[in-house]
């Protein structure tokens, strides 16, 4: 139930669903927008403050070991910013992103947003060639619309989780928030 409802939300934010689009067309596997762009959204609309923008960037997941180059990427973020004229967006395969993170190596993009930092940072969206909104959350939905800030699982350092949500200021902005210390 509360997937449906997100994917409603998802399919009434015309910019996000332009997006959306935009990203299916280039093609590439498993390939979703995720993290703060459905994040803050979300909590937004359940803080009553619709119509702002608070993602700092767009955040394009996708799982192809063919090619692991982050060249690749940023030719990619590139042609992104050309076609869009926004200059927000950020493209990472997580083929390659287990090193950066110092985890064992990734088998999807599900496996890989399951090492995400927070349960609900760890949620994508894709726009399928039907045109229906498919989700990637590897821990459900429930902590977004639950205002529920916790680590994900998989995510073994805590020092850092803390320190990133204290540099986030995410409970100034959406004050309903609770905030999982362990």
């Amino acid at each position: 139930m509360l997937e449906q409802r997100l994917k409603d939300y998802i399919g009434q934010h015309k910019q996000l669903m332009t997006d959306l689009g935009i990203v299916r067309d280039l093609g590439l596997p498993q390939c979703y927008i995720a993290a703060g762009y459905i994040r803050n959204y979300v909590w937004d609309l359940l803080h009553g403050l619709e119509g702002t923008d608070r993602h700092t960037d767009i955040d394009v997941v996708y799982f192809d070991p063919s090619d692991v180059s982050e060249e690749r990427d940023l030719r990619l973020e590139d042609g992104l910013r050309r076609v869009t004229g926004n200059p927000k967006w950020s493209v990472k395969n997580q083929a390659r992103m287990h090193e950066k993170n110092g985890d064992e190596p990734y088998r999807s993009t599900y496996d890989a947003l399951s090492h995400w930092t927070e349960t609900a940072t760890a949620i994508g969206a894709q726009l399928n060639e039907a045109g229906e909104i498919v989700l990637c959350c590897p821990y459900g939905v429930e902590d977004l619309f639950a205002l529920r800030v916790r680590r994900c699982p998989n995510f073994h350092k805590r020092s850092y989780y803390l320190q990133r949500v204290q540099k986030k200021r995410w409970k100034e902005q959406w004050p309903q928030l609770t905030i999982m210390e362990e």
